[in-house]
């Protein structure tokens, strides 16, 4: 495996009783980029973030991370080796301020995770760092107030911030702007590209126009398998892209969105 990739499968496969939800997907990820994982939908793209962090197990095929085979290892130990996942569904604790979900997310470097009984301020050793992460996704003067409180789009960026406490080397996040409005999504788009500056990111994305503004590489999905792989001004003028992207869908390819 060359050094330049920091992520790559080979052949990855999965079945579902017979159905070929993803089929031979060879990914090169390469190192310190943004790389968007697109394709219409039932294309196999949320399936394979989750063979990537195996949440699913692959059929066949393998997956390299650091030039390591991680395929035969389990989620936690995927995620100790710095591959963090965000989800599409918002997942922050609600009740909790923006600062406490920070901390929470940062409590594994302590190993007290686990430790209940702890008293809450064993934890404010963790205020400075939490606080730097908030200010890198611009929510420092939200800290104090109940993540309940934030708009959609401030959520996401919470969210964000809560993986970059896990320290990620590989940032896998799953449809960053969806459901967000114009205001939001050039929000999210400008806080991946400056978190991007020093980690790699792996984004499953349907806004075209948010991945034709940062995506070094794209890698188009259709029916599991892989259609094409290239910046995005070949590959949105590639035939068989345009094609799979017919009706609304094809509109958004040309970044209309």
């Amino acid at each position: 495996m060359s050094g330049d990739f920091i992520l790559e499968t080979r052949e990855l496969t999965k079945e579902f009783k017979g159905f070929v939800a993803v089929s031979k997907v060879n990914l090169n990820v390469k190192r310190g980029s943004i790389h968007a994982l697109i394709g219409p939908n039932g294309a196999g793209k949320t399936t394979c973030f989750n063979l990537l962090t195996k949440f699913l197990i692959p059929t066949s095929g393998q997956i390299l991370f650091d030039g390591t085979d991680i395929t035969p290892e389990k989620p936690a130990a995927i995620a100790r080796r710095g591959v963090i996942r965000s989800f599409q569904i918002s997942a922050v604790f609600p009740h909790l301020s923006v600062l406490e979900n920070v901390r929470v997310a940062l409590q594994r470097q302590l190993g007290t995770s686990f430790h209940f009984w702890k008293a809450e301020r064993s934890l404010e050793t963790l205020d400075d760092q939490a606080l730097a992460l908030l200010r890198e996704v611009d929510l420092e003067s939200y800290a104090r107030i109940p993540a309940v409180e934030l708009s959609y789009g401030r959520k996401r960026a919470l969210e964000i911030a809560t993986t970059l406490a896990m320290d990620p080397k590989l940032m896998l996040l799953d449809e960053p702007t969806q459901g967000m409005g114009l205001e939001d999504v050039d929000r999210i788009r400008q806080l991946i590209k400056k978190v991007a500056a020093s980690r790699t990111v792996l984004m499953v994305e349907h806004n075209m126009s948010v991945v034709a503004s940062i995506a070094d590489t794209i890698t188009v999905l259709q029916r599991g398998a892989t259609l094409a792989e290239g910046p995005y001004e070949e590959v949105s003028k590639n035939p068989a892209v345009i094609e799979a992207y017919m009706g609304s869908a094809n509109v958004e390819l040309k970044g209309a969105h």
